[in-house]
């Protein structure tokens, strides 16, 4: 999971609850405090939160954008209901569509992006979105995410989380996660306390059926990336990453950026979270991109 660098909220940002057609998200919303030159909208991944992207509020704001970052439906403060259903990736694509309506009302261009998990979902937002008409966002970017399922390392270690939910409660899971971590004799990053505290909260609100459906996606994802292409044909697209991936390997990242005649963008110093592990390069990057 993603490990938010801080959890102070900047100046500029605020917590609020977005209203839409399909029900309230929690948000993470930035405004700049000179022109506003567009808006965007970010979505976290799998086991992640709004919070993943707090490092970014800022500095975007600063270059003139209006962020919002969101809970997915599921996910720590949005919540959601015990079905199955709910969480299939076509309906979070709708809940994306739906907070896209909303946030398009400020005025100005609106750009997507997705993290992980999310860069699955706003890749079925866009589909669908295409399938009626003329795409509404500005931009599209995609980051640290892949063409379809993770890596096959990635995907034993989901299938033994899905496997746990089916017999264990949240909170059995994350003390059980937390001994595979000292007992791997890796070492361990030294987490300020309330980020800590935050990290085992955000998990326990998790909805268990939402880690088991979107758990199983990831698993077996299918490549649309052919049908991406011809989605978006026309709208900007970028592609960016860290050096390195434990869930989708760099050079799988890469080609499907070819596939999509992307932009592409390395973050140096980074893994699968560079909006979390260097986010002044990360919003220098996205900043560039959107104007």
């Amino acid at each position: 999971m993603s490990t938010p660098p801080f959890l102070r909220l900047p100046r500029c940002a605020r917590a609020e609850r977005v209203v839409t057609g399909r029900g309230e998200f929690a948000a993470l919303r930035a405004e700049p405090d000179g022109a506003v030159l567009g808006s965007a909208l970010l979505v976290p991944g799998f086991t992640g939160s709004k919070e993943d992207f707090i490092g970014l509020l800022e500095p975007l704001a600063a270059a003139g954008y209006r962020v919002t970052a969101v809970d997915q439906r599921g996910q720590n403060e949005t919540g959601g209901p015990d079905d199955p259903e709910a969480y299939a990736v076509g309906e979070l694509g709708a809940d994306v569509r739906a907070l896209t309506e909303v946030l398009a009302a400020d005025g100005g261009p609106l750009h997507l992006l997705g993290h992980s998990f999310g860069g699955q979902v706003v890749r079925e937002a866009v589909l669908a979105a295409a399938a009626q008409g003329p795409l509404p966002w500005r931009s599209l970017t995609l980051m640290s995410t892949g063409p379809g399922a993770i890596d096959p390392a990635e995907a034993a270690r989901t299938k033994l989380l899905l496997d746990a939910l089916q017999v264990m409660g949240l909170e059995e899971i994350w003390q059980v996660m937390r001994q595979m971590e000292a007992d791997s004799g890796q070492p361990q990053p030294c987490l300020d306390p309330a980020v800590a505290e935050f990290l085992h909260r955000r998990w326990l609100a998790n909805v268990p059926r939402a880690l088991s459906v979107t758990g199983g996606h990831l698993i077996a994802a299918p490549d649309r990336v052919g049908e991406l292409a011809a989605a978006t044909a026309g709208l900007p697209v970028l592609v960016l990453s860290g050096v390195r991936d434990y869930a989708w390997p760099v050079p799988e990242q890469t080609g499907m950026a070819e596939r999509l005649g992307a932009r592409r963008v390395v973050v140096a110093d980074a893994g699968h979270s560079p909006n979390a592990e260097q986010p002044a390069a990360t919003a220098e990057a996205l900043a560039a991109f959107w104007a």
